[in-house]
């Protein structure tokens, strides 16, 4: 038995609340409207060391090469920012890694949505999960299927919910009905690309993900170039200013997910003597394990040096001779900080 092409996108939106998503959006599985924008990104160098964007560059031009035949695409929203946020007293982390990691909260439900669509539509039909670590541009096909615009930061925006959420997509053979895409809201507003304190932005929707911290704290390996390291501030891993600073975001509802509560914050003291038992333990199924221990404790020596705190130079010594270069590279740094 297979339900109408209308009758199968109703049901597959009202499944994909069940499975508790914010908000679901369906759009065409078309090529990327910006693909020449991601090239001539890619081909700028703002990848940065995200050599795997470049290997998987072509594939994420057309979602036909992750599933061909794929004719629709079902793009889904997940809110992250908590409730209560607890006041960082040494140092902080992005709203989305605070709880446990997003991938293994939306891909088991992206998988059951996905095999949904395979036994309502019936036939031959095909379907095929994908969150961020596949080789789409999912904020593309999310904005093409009306989940919302793509704004100056970079950022999916809608209007009800800002931009605290997270994508995920459902590749489909089976035809659905499409959502009308949204316009572009952020007007002459530039609070984001004022705000970046490392000045990241080269224009309105282009990052330089080299002097982003999201990027350095996360993705770049080794030390972080000293003249960005006071940029950096406070935060250990990822940062969120282009997303505080939005006008979207003043109202933004907060996550009724409870796996994405933030756990207990860790200060950079503490995470710089963090031995590798430790950092296994507490990070287990946790975003922040992106970062590797070597990269939450080079962060952490440079947010104490960032806070200027001279009770924590004891841990800098230890950490100045450590056989970890770029954690002894951050720490000598921190501690001429400290000096008076």
């Amino acid at each position: 038995m297979t339900l109408t092409t209308r009758a199968l996108t109703v049901a597959v939106r009202d499944r994909a609340r069940a499975l508790g998503f914010d908000r679901v959006a369906v759009g065409p599985a078309a090529p990327a409207a910006h693909g020449a924008a991601f090239e001539r990104w890619l081909d700028a160098g703002y990848a940065g060391e995200m050599a795997y964007m470049e290997r998987t560059r072509h594939q994420r031009l057309d979602p036909s090469r992750l599933l061909p035949g794929a004719r629709s695409v079902i793009a889904v929203a997940m809110l992250y920012a908590p409730a209560e946020r607890a006041a960082a007293t040494q140092g902080k982390i992005a709203r989305y890694a605070g709880g446990r990691d997003y991938h293994d909260v939306i891909r088991p439900r992206l998988n059951t949505l996905a095999r949904f669509i395979e036994d309502a539509a019936g036939g031959e039909t095909r379907s095929r999960a994908a969150v961020d670590t596949s080789a789409v541009l999912e904020r593309d096909l999310a904005a093409a299927a009306g989940l919302g615009w793509i704004g100056k930061n970079t950022n999916l925006i809608d209007p009800d919910l800002g931009s605290y959420f997270f994508i995920g997509i459902v590749l489909t053979t089976a035809e659905l009905e499409a959502d009308a895409a949204q316009a572009d809201r952020c007007g002459t507003c530039r609070a984001c690309l004022d705000a970046c304190p490392t000045q990241a932005f080269v224009g309105p929707f282009t990052l330089d993900a080299r002097r982003c911290i999201s990027y350095l704290t996360i993705e770049h390996r080794g030390s972080i170039a000293a003249e960005l390291r006071p940029g950096i501030g406070d935060w250990l891993f990822g940062c969120d200013v282009c997303q505080e600073v939005c006008p979207w975001n003043r109202k933004a509802p907060s996550a009724r997910e409870p796996a994405l509560s933030p756990d207990e914050p860790l200060t950079a003291a503490t995470l710089l003597g963090l031995d590798e038992d430790a950092f296994r333990a507490r990070f287990r199924g946790s975003a922040l394990s992106r970062a590797k221990r070597s990269g939450l404790r080079r962060n952490a020596a440079i947010v104490l040096g960032n806070l200027g705190d001279g009770s924590t130079r004891a841990d800098l010594l230890s950490a100045a001779d450590d056989a970890d270069p770029a954690v002894a590279d951050a720490a000598t740094w921190a501690l001429e900080k400290l000096q008076p």
